[in-house]
């Protein structure tokens, strides 16, 4: 009689995890007449997250960003950067980044490569990535893990080349971009 072992299987811990917008930000900022920064954010953010506990570089996240949800503190701005001379949120509604590679730096750093599409322009980035933070539960029993996200960007690049000269010289909007992301995700 022969004896059959049944092989061992290792459980993948593989969980989906959805991005919660009301504890989730997208900001940027750049230089305004090149002595200041002008922060602002985007209001309306959601996505998933595939996550690969037993090797991160197999995980996999996607985030929509509604364009026309800019907000900078002065409605006069944010309808110029809705227009056709910045965002054209009527064309382009929506920003996004999807990964392509996720790589462990150390323990909880991360980088997070892939495409990002801003103004109908897609172009490779890389994110630097704070986290995850241990899983934690919230008071109504779902859990919940972050993550902070940070990459610069050329907003050329995207096609964001409106500009104004200034008497002093220079240009009123600078040309670099930061991009932070600070998001909470809850377990599907």
């Amino acid at each position: 009689m022969s004896t059959m072992t049944v092989p061992e299987t290792t459980s993948k811990a593989v969980t989906t995890w959805n991005i919660d917008p009301a504890h989730s930000a997208a900001e940027f900022k750049v230089k305004h007449m090149m002595i200041s920064n002008v922060k602002g954010h985007f209001s309306k953010i959601k996505g998933t997250l595939t996550l690969d506990e037993s090797d991160l570089a197999k995980s996999h996240v996607e985030a929509e960003i509604d364009a026309p949800s800019i907000e900078t503190r002065d409605p006069q701005r944010d309808g110029h950067l809705k227009s056709a001379d910045f965002f054209d949120v009527e064309k382009y509604p929506t920003l996004s980044f999807k990964s392509t590679r996720i790589n462990r730096v150390r323990d909880g750093e991360l980088t997070a490569e892939g495409d990002l599409t801003i103004h109908g322009v897609t172009r490779k980035v890389v994110f630097t990535v704070e986290g995850p933070t241990p899983p934690a539960k919230d008071p109504w029993g779902n859990t919940r893990i972050a993550v902070s996200a940070t990459t610069k960007i050329n907003r050329k690049d995207f096609g964001l080349t409106w500009n104004s000269a200034l008497e002093t010289g220079g240009v009123l909007v600078g040309e670099e971009v930061t991009i932070t992301l600070d998001v909470q995700f809850v377990k599907a």
